[in-house]
């Protein structure tokens, strides 16, 4: 097995944000950064008083901050809308202010899905122009702006990390995806890592983008009508389901970045937790190591007959 990176303590004294990790694979990564070693500051719009656009209340970025210091880091808790400008340099002065450094940005904010029309053939004329324009807002001007004002910080030191999270490797995301708004959206955060990884190579940093498979997030899970605990019956819904993978197999992931002396050699590329399990080995929560992208490829696109059995 290859060496699993991102154990206990690995990553003690780094300190990382994670913008956008109210829920899914956001909170995922803050906490494996957390069960590190790292300390965490979680930012988000949902917080035990006040409830974002998405509408749900079953997860905040006080949880998730808990959650990363009982995993065994240090959580920190901070309200936050990225397209603020104000609230955003805030968060990167009280970063400075009470750490002097930040080690790893993760750029997960997101927060679209009540936008999104899947299963429709909706053309960009179609479309209904505001909820496009605000897919637009919520998943790439975020991550400019988050990285316009924590990038300083962040380049102090060698050995930064930039993570930016996204649905789809680059191979996967030349098929288009649903319709013009979310295509540009979810391909975005792939070029922005190539992009900053150019920015970055010369001052000792690394830009990567990362993914997930068939994330069973909240509200997937919710959605199916099923809990992590019997999830396997969301199969009666969508058979690729199958292949999913929880959301603590992408903070495995990025954890494993994140504590990898040699992690440069990946800058500028597209990853997915697949991938990494690989490399890295760690496993998903049943110690399995689900490779959801290569099995959406050959087998519920390319009709290959074969399980998921194959593909873990």
């Amino acid at each position: 097995m290859a060496e699993q990176r991102g154990t206990a303590g690995s990553l003690a004294g780094r300190v990382a944000l994670v913008a956008g990790a109210t829920r899914g694979a956001g909170r995922a990564i803050a906490v494996g950064l957390g069960a590190a070693g790292a300390t965490v500051y979680v930012t988000g719009r949902t917080t035990r008083e006040r409830v974002s656009e998405v509408g749900r209340t079953t997860e905040t970025i006080e949880e998730t901050a808990e959650l990363v210091t009982a995993a065994g880091g240090e959580g920190v808790a901070v309200p936050t809308d990225h397209l603020v400008r104000d609230e955003v340099k805030a968060l990167a002065a009280r970063i400075d202010r009470e750490r002097g450094r930040l080690d790893v940005l993760v750029n997960d904010v997101w927060g679209g899905e009540h936008l999104l029309r899947f299963g429709e053939d909706t053309k960009v004329w179609q479309y209904d122009l505001d909820d496009g324009l605000r897919m637009l807002e919520l998943g790439v001007k975020t991550h400019l702006i988050t990285s316009h004002y924590l990038l300083p910080l962040l380049v102090r030191r060698p050995g930064g990390l930039v993570v930016e999270v996204t649905d789809g490797t680059a191979d996967y995301n030349t098929r288009y995806r649903e319709n013009m708004f979310y295509d540009l959206t979810k391909n975005a955060p792939i070029r922005m890592a190539f992009g900053l990884g150019e920015e970055l190579k010369g001052l000792g940093c690394t830009a990567v983008s990362v993914t997930p498979g068939f994330l069973r997030s909240e509200q997937m899970l919710d959605h199916f009508g099923v809990t992590e605990e019997n999830w396997r019956e969301g199969v009666r819904v969508v058979p690729s389901f199958c292949i999913s993978e929880s959301p603590a197999y992408v903070g495995r992931a990025v954890a494993a970045l994140a504590a990898d002396p040699e992690v440069a050699r990946w800058n500028g590329q597209s990853l997915s937790s697949g991938q990494l399990a690989r490399v890295y080995g760690f496993t998903d929560t049943d110690g399995t190591r689900p490779d959801a992208w290569r099995y959406i490829v050959e087998v519920e696109i390319g009709g290959k007959d074969a399980d998921d059995s194959a593909y873990r």
